[in-house]
């Protein structure tokens, strides 16, 4: 079964994550995918956030982000 995070929990998945830049990432749409199942709830698959912080994966800080 699917784990859904609340902003909260997703800051405390991700080291360093603020509520304000996870919020700022939906709003540039460069975070993880979420759900909106009303106006003021935004909830995250744990597997989303994982897969979007994986993604980021680099091996050099020459590489392009």
């Amino acid at each position: 079964m699917e784990k859904y995070l609340t902003p909260d929990q997703v800051c405390d998945l991700i080291p360093g994550m603020t509520r304000g830049g996870l919020a700022q990432l939906r709003f540039t749409g460069k975070g993880p995918v979420y759900l909106k199942p009303t106006a003021r709830k935004v909830v995250y698959r744990e597997s989303d956030v994982i897969a979007w912080l994986e993604a980021s994966e680099r091996t050099s800080t020459a590489e392009a982000v």
